[in-house]
């Protein structure tokens, strides 16, 4: 049998297939099988990146020597980020860094479909980081991971863009809750990184999946907590003052956090060359963790220390370990920790690593929640002893919240991998704080802000949502007839006999736009034949009030017609006559989308 005659046959099987499911299946109860088999397999990817992280970290870690440096800490981060440079650069061949981005991108501007490969390139890609010692997160990966699983299984059975949509998010919910034991986080993880809305249509699949992926990853690996954290220490209402302040204290290491890794990824963008930018990657990585060996791959070994008030053990397998039991050491090697962090994320991303800011938010959270209780305490300046155990747990919510701006995914999330329910209201506070500081300085997530800058983010809001849904590209009107500025006022005439507009644009030769002519402008001349041959469209064209580059967002082009007050205006790429674009077309384009994107 031929190939070609075998992908008929499959061609054949797929449209019965189709045709079964719409006989037998309403879309609602697709959508809920769908928003099933997406979670089990996002469940069980995730299941899987665990034990590759694991197992190969324990491969490279288990002969360390815990009481000296170690300078195998030189060596692995740089094998693991070429082996991922160059299964990236020549096996993948696309980019598959910035996961959640990656999402947000498909969601708003590739009416939520994702490549077949992402389905598995990033979970090997990030195992192979991590377990070498990259300093990031495996969540951004299987989130991408399971957003792929569900947009892909959504796209062979031909849903609409705005089912694939919510099987993105299904796919995306049951990765986080499988990774974390997290159902409840992994549904709030859509609404407030994602931004999809919770209607009728959406809120059961969301579950379904989110409880799918987390019921498998408590099949394969226990019920044990993520995070195994204790509260030995009661937290009592007169601590919620330094609660207030760790709140602040968060939401500034947030900003930080996100600002320096902002800079950081400017400066590899800069670099063109990836054998430069894998140099200077993995030099800085591998010299970091050689100095603060905590900055090893995830760091969750290093949360369960803080966790568990096992502080000491942080010095583990560093050149420092000899000053484990130093109070001043304490504090600068957890406030170096809290510092380097995000270069040492940055570096590995940018040096060629694949890896998600998800794990080390939380990370850099549990260090500055402990660094604040720890160094309160050692001042001597407060009437109550701290709890570097709670102020630990609740500093994850804090800067997840903040550099992710999900309060609510923060605190579900804190409270289900730890078990930490009994700190529901410290850990509400510093959220919130940390949250409502963060918003005064920057209105958008570290996720986010890449997109929102290129005007390519869905939002809550809907107005904005259906204007970034809104593509110039769908609006132009190309039925309108060219004048050249040399003709007289008879070939004018002529054209305008021609046309059923009352617009012309005016090209030269090359089909450049050098103006326009409105009827109304030359009415009172077109019937003078006496100017047929003295009146040339060069006299009487106008300049357009404003021109539309072709691929502007919607939302500019909207600000532009609203400080014109035109309605309509040229488009053009380059200087290049495309066509005009009105607001009636828009507006009609508008309540389209808008009518299919609020129905349930």
């Amino acid at each position: 049998m031929t190939e070609q005659a075998t992908e008929k046959q499959k061609e054949g099987l797929m449209m019965k297939l189709l045709r079964w499911r719409e006989d037998h299946v309403s879309e609602s109860q697709c959508v809920i099988i769908l928003a099933l088999l997406t979670g089990i397999i996002s469940g069980l990817a995730a299941v899987l990146l665990k034990r590759l992280i694991e197992s190969i970290s324990e491969m490279i870690t288990s002969q360390l020597s815990i009481s000296e440096g170690n300078f195998l800490y030189l060596v692995t981060p740089i094998i693991g980020i070429l082996i991922v440079g160059i299964y990236v650069r020549y096996v993948v061949k696309d980019n598959i860094s910035h996961g959640v981005t990656q999402v947000l991108y498909a969601i708003s501007q590739k009416k939520s479909r994702l490549k077949i490969h992402n389905m598995y390139t990033s979970v090997v890609a990030s195992s192979i980081t991590i377990g070498f010692g990259g300093s990031v997160g495996a969540e951004g990966p299987i989130v991408y991971t399971g957003a792929a699983i569900g947009s892909n299984l959504g796209s062979m059975l031909r849903l609409s863009p705005k089912t694939l949509m919510v099987l993105v998010g299904c796919g995306a919910a049951a990765g986080i809750a499988g990774i974390f034991k997290a159902p409840i986080a992994g549904v709030l993880f859509t609404v407030e990184v994602l931004m999809l809305d919770l209607t009728a249509a959406s809120v059961m699949p969301l579950m379904v999946a989110a409880v799918a992926g987390a019921t498998v990853s408590y099949v394969y690996t226990g019920y044990n907590l993520e995070f195994f954290f204790s509260q030995s220490e009661p937290f009592y209402t007169s601590g919620i003052p330094y609660v207030i302040l760790l709140g602040l204290f968060c939401g500034f290491v947030s900003l930080y956090f996100t600002g320096a890794m902002g800079l950081m990824e400017k400066m590899f963008g800069k670099l063109k060359n990836p054998w430069v930018k894998f140099a200077i990657g993995s030099v800085i990585l591998s010299t970091l963790i050689y100095l603060l060996p905590p900055l090893y791959g995830e760091g969750y070994g290093p949360i369960n220390m803080l966790l568990n008030g096992n502080v000491s053990e942080i010095f583990d397998n560093s050149a420092f370990y000899d000053h484990r039991n130093d109070v001043v050491y304490i504090c600068v090697f957890i406030g170096m920790i809290i510092i380097a962090k995000v270069f040492a994320t940055s570096a590995t991303n940018g040096g060629g690593g694949v890896g998600g800011t998800f794990a080390p938010s939380l990370y850099v959270g549990c260090m500055a929640g402990f660094f604040f209780a720890y160094t309160m305490n050692a001042l001597g300046i407060i009437d109550i002893p701290l709890s570097t155990k709670n102020f630990a747990l609740a500093g994850m919510a804090g800067v997840m919240s903040g550099v992710m701006h999900a309060p609510l995914m923060a605190i579900f999330l804190t409270a289900e991998m730890t078990g930490g329910y009994e700190l529901f209201l410290p850990l509400l506070i510093v959220s919130a704080i940390s949250y409502g500081t963060v918003r005064v300085f920057s209105q958008y997530s570290i996720y986010t802000k890449r997109l929102a800058m290129r005007g390519e983010l869905l939002t809550h809001e809907k107005d904005k949502t259906v204007l970034t849904l809104l593509k110039i590209d769908n609006v132009i009107e190309t039925d309108f007839l060219e004048v050249h500025p040399e003709m007289n006022l008879k070939e004018m005439v002529q054209v305008i006999s021609q046309s059923h507009r009352n617009l012309f644009p005016v090209t030269d030769a090359k089909g450049t736009l050098m103006g326009i002519v409105l009827l109304d402008d030359i009415r009172n001349i077109m019937f003078r034949p006496d100017l047929y041959r003295k009146m040339y469209v060069s006299k009487f064209m106008a300049i357009p009030p404003a021109k539309i580059e072709l691929g502007m967002p919607m939302e500019q082009v909207m600000k532009i017609f609203d400080n014109t007050n035109a309605w309509n205006l040229p488009v053009v790429e380059n200087g290049k006559y495309i066509g005009f674009v009105s607001k009636s077309k828009i507006f009609n384009s508008y309540r389209s989308v808008l009518k299919h994107f609020t129905e349930d």
